[in-house]
């Protein structure tokens, strides 16, 4: 249901459930802000890790009165804790970004107000940059990644998937949530239409090459229905993305690749790989769905050299 006030006038009473709360949230996250289901499990996760450091820290399990009252040093305390696990910041950052969403959440369906969430600084961790492959080693996955399949039918499935991630710059979520009636077809200009975070759409043009190997594959598909799912596993169901990491972890040993050369590396290496041919940057924003252009603009520290090369071809006074 949408949201009919920012705000619940009845303070929360004692004994009010924190884990209903915290399940109506999730709820949330996943009806009305239609968050990725990556995402809405680790989220979902955070928050059961701090009510559960909590029910610790305070001696008993929290409610919301509990919640609400909770100081600035109980919210350090599970930071610390989780530090002390060995977690590292960037994970701690994300949990905290988590936690803030859920008592933002409370303050609008509960209200349940804590101001003490909002003094609380971040895990500051080490930026890192996107890590391309070359080109070489980007076409070494997509032609040869089929190597070592059981059969025939897997060996194209899996040039099929990783062409696809990198000539069109997928994330291996959404590759792997197409159905057979989203494929690119041969001999067809047909962009393809990808629903990426937060239900956003974007529209992705696919490369004769890649066209070529979908068709190679859909030829071996069991059960090429359009409901189906594009990329199945050995039962049949839709390719899980632990498998997809595992078979390029294999390819990778095997051939000598970078421990980076991993199903997202392709998606960066898309976009690296554009930008050194002079693509425009919101253009390669556009193709890859990104909400905001700094995200975007993580590849340019990654190859000066080849921006300044597109500056001085291009600027009119830079002969």
């Amino acid at each position: 249901m949408p949201e009919t006030s920012d705000t619940v006038s009845s303070p929360p009473g004692k004994g009010a459930n924190a884990a209903a709360a915290r399940a109506a949230w999730c709820a949330w996250l996943e009806n009305e802000r239609r968050v990725a289901p990556a995402t809405l499990i680790a989220y979902g996760h955070d928050v059961a890790d701090f009510l559960g450091f909590l029910t610790s820290h305070l001696g008993a399990e929290p409610d919301l009165a509990a919640l609400a009252g909770l100081r600035l040093a109980d919210f350090r305390a599970w930071l610390a804790a989780a530090a002390s696990e060995g977690i590292g910041a960037a994970s701690r950052s994300r949990r905290l970004s988590a936690l803030r969403s859920f008592f933002r959440f409370l303050a609008r369906r509960e209200g349940v107000e804590n101001n003490q969430i909002a003094l609380l600084a971040g895990p500051r961790g080490k930026r890192h940059l996107p890590r391309a492959l070359s080109e070489r080693q980007a076409l070494l996955v997509a032609d040869e990644i089929g190597e070592a399949a059981p059969d025939i039918a897997f060996e194209t499935r899996d040039i099929a998937l990783f062409s696809l991630l990198y000539g069109c710059g997928l994330r291996i979520s959404e590759a792997l949530g197409l159905d057979c009636r989203a494929a690119p077809r041969p001999g067809s200009e047909t962009p393809l239409r990808i629903l990426g975070k937060r239900a956003k759409e974007r529209l992705v043009p696919v490369l004769p090459a890649v066209r070529e190997a979908i068709a190679a594959w859909l030829a071996r598909h069991p059960n090429p229905a359009p409901a189906s799912p594009l990329f199945i596993g050995a039962r049949g169901k839709r390719l899980n993305p632990g498998v997809a990491q595992r078979i390029l972890r294999d390819f990778r040993r095997r051939r000598g690749l970078p421990e980076h050369a991993t199903p997202h590396a392709l998606r960066h290496s898309f976009a690296t790989h554009l930008l050194e041919s002079g693509a425009d940057l919101r253009v390669i924003q556009e193709l890859l769905g990104h909400a905001s252009l700094a995200s975007t603009a993580r590849y340019t520290a990654i190859d000066a050299n080849a921006l300044l090369a597109v500056w001085r071809r291009a600027h009119p006074r830079a002969g």
